[in-house]
């Protein structure tokens, strides 16, 4: 059943995208998920869990990357240029992985248990970032002003980006939204 080869977590990933778009999140097993990979259920149990946290597997590592660039940021910058270069530095993990972005982020659009899931990752990553911002001497409420914004700002230019077909960039993406956002917030309009 190839229980010992290797990358069993990227292949429970692919074979959950895979039965999700063919059969619907909903009426795919973790057993189903599991035969896909070519594993046992029992390995699934071991990197996941449950059939949701399958699509969610990489939030420590976005957390990490995130606040390790907030805490590299030069010192001359503000909280909000700290949060802008610790999206543009994790741009890159997502580049190489649209089009199984596209695919996620369908899925998980057309079920709200799973939007739920989202947004509650997305909430862990603002107040990671607001911590890091506060470790950088950050004072409240400026900390988590500027990382709620960041988040808001990822989580827009993310749905454009994997609205778009082919090679689209998604640290432009991100750039072009926090252009937006100072835009909006010096009172005139954007672009």
């Amino acid at each position: 059943m190839g229980r010992w080869e290797p990358n069993a977590r990227g292949r429970l990933e692919e074979a959950a995208l895979e039965l999700y778009g063919e059969r619907g999140y909903e009426q795919t097993t973790v057993a189903e998920i599991a035969r896909r990979a070519g594993l046992t259920e029992r390995t699934f149990f071991r990197h996941f869990a449950d059939k949701r946290e399958v699509l969610f597997g990489g939030g420590t590592l976005l957390e990490e990357r995130l606040t390790a660039a907030v805490a590299a940021a030069p010192d001359s910058a503000g909280p909000l240029e700290a949060v802008a270069a610790a999206l543009d530095a994790v741009g890159p993990l997502f580049q190489e992985r649209h089009e199984r972005s596209r695919r996620r982020q369908a899925i998980i659009l057309a079920h709200a248990e799973l939007r739920e899931r989202e947004l509650i990752k997305l909430a862990t990553l603002a107040r990671a970032l607001a911590g890091a911002l506060r470790e950088r001497g950050v004072g409240e409420p400026a900390a988590s002003l500027a990382a709620e914004a960041g988040i808001a700002v990822f989580k827009i230019a993310f749905e454009r980006w994997t609205d778009e077909p082919g090679e689209a960039d998604l640290r432009q993406a991100m750039r072009e939204a926090f252009a937006e956002l100072r835009a909006v917030t010096a009172g005139t309009p954007g672009p």
